[in-house]
C-alpha cells in the first residue's frame, strides 16, 4: 500500500510539473509573440504595447514599494508622448537621461552596500519616476535613436537579454558553485553570470552577421551593456521583491509572474543602451 501511495504521489507530481511547464511555455510564447510582432509591425504598435506594459509595470512596482499614486501614470503618459515627439531635442532628453542613469547607479550602490534599499516617501517617487518610468520611455526611444525606426536594434537587444537570462540559468544550474549575491538571489551564481555573458556576446556577434545593421564591434558592446546592466536590473528587482516579501511582482503571466518580472533586466539596461547609441550617433 505504501509503495502504491508513493507511485501515486510521484505521478501526481510529474503531471503537475508537466502542466506547469506547459503553462509557462504557452505564457512565454504569447509574451514573446506580442512583443516581437509589435516591434516589427510599426513604431506605433511598439510604443502602444509598451504603453500597456508600462502601465502594468508601474502598478506592479507600486505594490512592491507600498505606494498608490495615480499621478505616476500621468507622468508616464506625458514623458512617453513628449520624449517620443521631441526625441531630437537634446536639451529635453539629456537631463532626464542623466537623472535616470544617476538614480540607477544609486540603486546599484544600495544593492551592494546596504541590506535594505531605503524607500521612504520622497525616495519612492524619485525612484518610480527616474528608475522605472523614464527607463521604460527610453526603451521606446531606442529603435528610433537615429531618427529612423530600426526594429532590429530593439529586437536584437531583447534577444541578447533573453539569451543572457537563459544561459545564465542553464550554466548556473549545471555548473554553478560560487554565489553571485546570495543574500539577494540565492540561485544566481558567478558561473551562471559568466555563462550568460559569453553567450550574450555570441548572440550579439550572430545578430551583427545576419542583421546587417550595426558593426560587429557595436553589437558586441550592446551585448556587454545588456548582459551586465540587465543582470544588475534583475538583482535590484529581486531585492525589491525580497523587501516586499513576495516571489513575483504580479501574476498576469502564468508561470512567469508579472510584466515587471519579465522586463526588469531590459528596463534597467535601456538608459545605458540609449546613451551609448546617442554617443555613437554624434561621434559618427
Amino acid at each position: 500500500m505504501e509503495v502504491v501511495q508513493k507511485i501515486y504521489i510521484c505521478s501526481c507530481w510529474k503531471i503537475y510539473n508537466m502542466k506547469e511547464l506547459l503553462t509557462r511555455s504557452l505564457s512565454g510564447f504569447l509574451y514573446v509573440s506580442i512583443l516581437l510582432i509589435s516591434i516589427f509591425v510599426s513604431k506605433y504598435t511598439f510604443i502602444g504595447v509598451f504603453f500597456v506594459f508600462g502601465m502594468i509595470s508601474i502598478f506592479e512596482f507600486q505594490k512592491l514599494i507600498h505606494l498608490n499614486n495615480k499621478r505616476l501614470y500621468v507622468i508616464f503618459i506625458v514623458l512617453l508622448v513628449a520624449l517620443n515627439i521631441f526625441q531630437d531635442q537634446v536639451y529635453l532628453i539629456l537631463p532626464i537621461l542623466v537623472l535616470t542613469v544617476i538614480t540607477e547607479l544609486f540603486l546599484v550602490k544600495d544593492l551592494v552596500t546596504i541590506r535594505i534599499i531605503p524607500m521612504f516617501e520622497k525616495r519612492k517617487y524619485r525612484t518610480s519616476i527616474f528608475y522605472l518610468i523614464s527607463a521604460i520611455v527610453f526603451l521606446t526611444l531606442i529603435p528610433n535613436y537615429s531618427g529612423e525606426y530600426q526594429p532590429l536594434i530593439i529586437a536584437g537587444a531583447f534577444l541578447i537579454t533573453w539569451t543572457n537570462d537563459t544561459f545564465a540559468y542553464l550554466v548556473g544550474k549545471n555548473f554553478g558553485k560560487h554565489k553571485l549575491l546570495e543574500r539577494i538571489s540565492p540561485k544566481k551564481t558567478i558561473e551562471g553570470f559568466v555563462g550568460g555573458f559569453l553567450f550574450s556576446i555570441l548572440a550579439g556577434y550572430l545578430i551583427a552577421i545576419f542583421s546587417h545593421t550595426l558593426s560587429i564591434t557595436i553589437w558586441l558592446i550592446i551585448s556587454i551593456i545588456m548582459s551586465i546592466f540587465g543582470t544588475l536590473g534583475d538583482l535590484i528587482q529581486s531585492k525589491f521583491k525580497r523587501q516586499a516579501g513576495v516571489k513575483d511582482s504580479g501574476a498576469i503571466m502564468p508561470g512567469h509572474g508579472g510584466i515587471y518580472d519579465r522586463l526588469d533586466s531590459v528596463i534597467f539596461a535601456s538608459p545605458f543602451l540609449y546613451g551609448f547609441l546617442q554617443i555613437l550617433k554624434y561621434v559618427s
